[in-house]
């Protein structure tokens, strides 16, 4: 079993001087579950080797079991530093793709042409794509094979407006992802805010936020057994 895992490389927070990144949490947890479950895991993202780490998901009150594990993992970090270049990687040989969140993917997946080309891959050979908080903003641009928006007419969850007003970030984000995914016409459904909430429809996993990571990375693992 191989899954491809695809981080952001962009770190800067808007014109606000802060830095943004992937979620370690949102990287952490669904690594080890594929981990566990004996999977061979490829990380890639589009600048290669190390992606940053949102320096708020590094801060103790945002630590978890899986975080806590990364940072004892040696093994697992020299990974994570040595990530693929997107543009250099093919859908051949993959299970699933998995997308981390973090602001990060609103800026560079989100409008990345290697991102849409792998997503549409897996998409038309009805491979398991997964993408947790943020990262459902790999959706924007992303068309299936009927040349439509590849979420419209799915069911679907992502960070929702009402986490991101919390986190004070609203007017900072180049857009909304619970906006996009409804106006791709995607089914939006959510939970609690920072409650576990993962949809799945047919091969698409889509989980809310930091929480919601584990169990969007077993709902892929589901799809795939």
């Amino acid at each position: 079993m191989k899954i491809l895992m695809i981080l952001t490389s962009h770190d800067k927070m808007g014109d606000t001087g802060k830095k943004t990144g992937f979620w370690l949490e949102e990287f952490a947890a669904p690594y080890y579950v594929f981990k566990d479950a004996g999977a061979d895991i490829t990380l890639a993202s589009p600048l290669g080797g190390q992606p940053p780490v949102d320096p708020s998901s590094d801060e103790d009150g945002a630590q978890t079991d899986a975080t806590r594990r990364f940072k004892a993992d040696a093994q697992a970090q020299k990974h994570l530093a040595s990530t693929l270049k997107l543009a250099d990687v093919t859908e051949a040989g993959f299970d699933a793709i998995f997308y981390p969140g973090g602001h990060g993917p609103l800026w560079d997946l989100a409008e990345s042409a290697d991102s849409k080309r792998l997503i549409e891959a897996f998409a038309a050979a009805d491979r398991p794509i997964g993408a947790v908080c943020h990262a459902p903003a790999v959706f924007r641009h992303t068309l299936g094979a009927d040349g439509k928006p590849l979420v419209a007419g799915r069911r679907v969850t992502g960070f929702t407006n009402t986490e991101e007003e919390a986190a004070g970030l609203t007017k900072v984000v180049p857009f909304l992802v619970e906006d996009m995914l409804k106006s791709n016409g995607g089914l939006y459904e959510k939970g609690a805010d920072w409650a576990s909430f993962v949809l799945r429809d047919g091969k698409l996993v889509t989980g809310q936020n930091p929480a919601s990571s584990a169990k969007a990375a077993q709902d892929v693992l589901a799809l795939l057994a």
